[in-house]
């Protein structure tokens, strides 16, 4: 829900009610996470999606007639081979997909999506089984909000099924810290806010750190990059782009952010400039496992030449070692596409 949050929230600003499709369980492969969801408005119009294509137009009649008839329902997709057939399911797995009449009052869905818009935590609770099937309640920094009694329950620390229950987890989006406000910078901050990350771009140059040349950030700050990161919110989700490129900005950083818990360290240079940065590093006391943290030269092979390009090549190798993934070819590669 996240993908469609800001339209979701102009639709109940507006007194708009609207089916809300939801993944709900997974057993297998699937082409999306838990809480991906599709909402239909009663002109019709449709927002997001929960699968790769292959069974949204059977979502999307269900959330015509849930619009209509006020009564939420759970459906499986790809449990039969031939339901796999008519519905063009190529992925080798099963999803439950939860349909709601969500009206412009509801509390537990307006507290989702306040928490999400505002980069803030918040946990949705619904009852995918039983008399009550649809009933919810969010769980955020302001408390509980809905219609629905939880009773004891111990809620995961990301989306899942516990009983009865489906819980969707909105944890704030990771953050990514690029120092440096040079050309590649820009198209990194781009691509990585669509990817869902909250990007910071810092450099003590003022004259490069404007709001002008970095459009689409969440904050620009000039300040010297080691001094920044001294005082910056750190944790296993946080990505780290070094870009100045010149010693006396990169080396203290760096020996801050190797030893930091920032999932990600990469920063820009050759391979003899990663060389001699290493040598340097080490001078400054980092242990081997420290310096084997950094990624560098920076990015995946792409041999792009363009900004763009070499951001695209960055980007991808943060969500990649995110993702815990080896980043290669699909075409010719063994196993499932979706883990």
């Amino acid at each position: 829900m996240r993908d469609i949050a800001a339209t979701l929230r102009a639709w109940m600003d507006e007194g708009k009610p609207f089916a809300l499709a939801s993944v709900v369980d997974i057993v297998g492969a699937s082409p999306r996470p838990l809480g991906t969801a599709l909402a239909v408005d009663e002109d019709g119009i449709a927002v997001g999606g929960v699968s790769g294509g292959c069974v949204e137009a059977a979502v999307y009649g269900r959330c015509q007639e849930v619009l209509e008839t006020g009564t939420a329902a759970v459906d499986t997709y790809g449990a039969t081979e031939e339901e796999r057939f008519f519905l063009g399911i190529t992925c080798d797995g099963t999803m439950d997909v939860l349909v709601v009449r969500v009206e412009p009052d509801d509390p537990a869905i307006n507290a989702t999506l306040d928490a999400v818009l505002a980069g803030e935590s918040a946990s949705l609770v619904r009852v995918v089984e039983g008399p009550d099937l649809g009933a919810s309640v969010a769980i955020s920094a302001n408390g509980f909000a809905g219609r629905l009694e939880l009773g004891a329950i111990d809620l995961p620390s990301a989306s899942g099924r516990v009983g009865r229950f489906a819980v969707e987890d909105y944890s704030p989006p990771p953050e990514l810290y690029v120092y440096g406000a040079v050309d590649f910078a820009a198209p990194i901050v781009r691509i990585a806010r669509t990817v869902g990350f909250k990007v910071t771009v810092c450099d003590a140059r003022p004259v490069f750190a404007t709001e002008i040349r970095f459009p689409d950030a969440d904050a620009i700050v000039v300040d010297w990059p080691h001094r920044h990161f001294a005082a910056a919110e750190v944790d296993a989700t946080t990505a780290v782009v070094v870009l100045t490129h010149d010693e006396k900005f990169d080396l203290p950083l760096l020996e801050l952010a190797l030893v930091s818990e920032a999932g990600y360290v990469g920063a820009l240079g050759s391979r003899a400039t990663h060389r001699d940065r290493l040598e340097r590093l080490r001078e400054a006391g980092l242990s081997e496992e420290a310096l084997a943290r950094l990624r560098s030269p920076i990015g995946l092979d792409l041999n792009g030449r363009t900004a763009d390009e070499t951001a695209l090549s960055i980007v991808a190798e943060i969500v990649a070692v995110r993702n815990d993934a080896r980043a290669g070819f699909l075409t010719g590669a063994e196993g499932p596409i979706h883990h």
